[in-house]
């Protein structure tokens, strides 16, 4: 039987039923190998109404080679139980074996129900007796065929999605740090938002970490780009600072090892990582400060609000062979909390052709001054949010970083 090309160009309303609309590359293969009721079978599709192309195979081998190939989107395979190649159910177990996505009717001999029923227990749609075919019949059966084959493979893919999202939130979860603090002294706050759609994790990264002797550590930092290989090389940054900080490494020496390992583990050599890390000694008298092409902090002191911006260094795997970045210290006894962020927070659009920018948190985070720990990171999150939901909202990653004494000062 000669084989004709689909009609393409839009769906297909089905007559017979005008509810329902086809799918415009199905494909309807019928296997059997008897002429005469090859024959019948497409007299009756004919007769009723069903709007689809019928290919006829008369072996079970060819009709795997016709389902093996690309191009149509769904079939329904009339099936044939007794072909040349092959007898009874393992028909069936071949054809969901080539194409489990196909729906499959089984054509049976009118004293062959028991037949029919096994067969749909092994994974086909429907059965029709062959003799007294009736057009109405098989044209729903058809169609109910091809409709149920699509319910089964959307809960399929629905249930899948659910099990790899648990999944992917369970591993992500995971991967999120958990502040190591040994003393009753400072307080951590944060807030993670990434910039992906169904995403717990991106691009950005913080920790915590207080030492043996009272140390307190910080980082903070922010891979280019927002896919998985961001994220995941933000993972490896942390747990890397986390394992040399606990080792004794800091300063300067601590910067040349995160850029060295940035360097040997991104998959891209355009991929960079901005970094703050941060350093308050044990009597809590000095903050040190680096910075590796990351934006300013915030600093709460008994006067107020002020933005920090200590001399900043390149950001990490962006200038090959370098070396040096500055330490700031400033004195830090007047200091009631330190807020690091990463440029997702301040770089959304708050009005035709302007940003927020920094200078314009600092203005968000003086308006909340009356605000403490988790109720302030909170605040800056929203309410820059808010101000740019007209213009695109938080599209990229955001972390921010708040560490507070147990002396933070009370609300004025």
């Amino acid at each position: 039987m000669a084989e004709r090309p689909l009609p393409h160009g839009g769906s297909r309303v089905d007559t017979a039923d005008p509810g329902w609309v086809l799918d415009p590359a199905a494909a309807l293969l019928l296997v059997e190998d008897d002429a005469g009721d090859a024959l019948l079978v497409r007299e009756t599709l004919t007769d009723s109404g069903l709007s689809m192309d019928v290919t006829w195979r008369k072996t079970l081998a060819e009709a795997r080679l016709f389902l093996a190939r690309p191009g149509a989107s769904s079939v329904c395979v009339l099936l044939d139980l007794h072909l040349p190649d092959t007898q009874g159910l393992d028909a069936v177990r071949q054809v969901r074996e080539e194409r489990p996505d196909a729906a499959v009717v089984v054509l049976t001999g009118l004293a062959e129900k028991e037949a029919g029923l096994a067969a749909v227990a092994a994974g086909a749609q429907d059965f029709l007796a062959k003799d007294g075919l009736d057009p109405e019949a098989l044209g729903r059966a058809v169609r109910y065929a091809l409709q149920r084959k699509q319910v089964e493979r959307s809960a399929a893919e629905v249930q899948a999605a659910r099990l790899l999202a648990r999944e992917n939130a369970r591993l992500e979860r995971g991967l999120l740090p958990v502040p190591l603090l040994r003393s009753q002294g400072l307080r951590v706050f944060s807030r993670y938002r990434p910039g992906r759609d169904h995403a717990l994790l991106g691009g950005d990264f913080f920790d915590v970490v207080e030492t043996t002797d009272g140390t307190l550590h910080a980082v903070i930092g922010d891979v280019s780009g927002h896919g998985a290989a961001e994220a995941a090389l933000g993972v490896c940054l942390r747990v890397a600072w986390r394992a040399a900080v606990l080792t004794g490494c800091v300063g300067l020496a601590l910067v040349r090892l995160l850029e060295e390992i940035l360097r040997a583990e991104r998959g891209e050599e355009y991929l960079f990582a901005t970094v703050t890390l941060l350093r308050l000694d044990p009597d809590r008298g000095r903050l040190h400060t680096i910075r590796a092409g990351h934006p300013g902090l915030l600093v709460r002191t008994g006067l107020g609000t002020e933005l920090y911006e200590p001399a900043p260094g390149p950001a990490l795997g962006v200038v090959p062979g370098h070396d040096h970045w500055p330490e700031a210290v400033r004195p830090a006894a007047d200091i009631e909390a330190v807020t690091v962020f990463t440029d997702g927070l301040f770089e959304g659009v708050v009005a035709p052709g302007r940003r927020l920018g920094e200078d314009g948190l600092l203005e968000v985070a003086r308006a909340h001054t009356e605000l403490r720990g988790q109720a302030l990171v909170d605040a800056l999150v929203e309410e820059v949010a808010s101000r740019t939901v007209e213009y695109g909202g938080l599209a990229d990653d955001v972390a921010v970083l708040h560490l507070a004494t147990r002396t933070e000062g009370a609300p004025p």
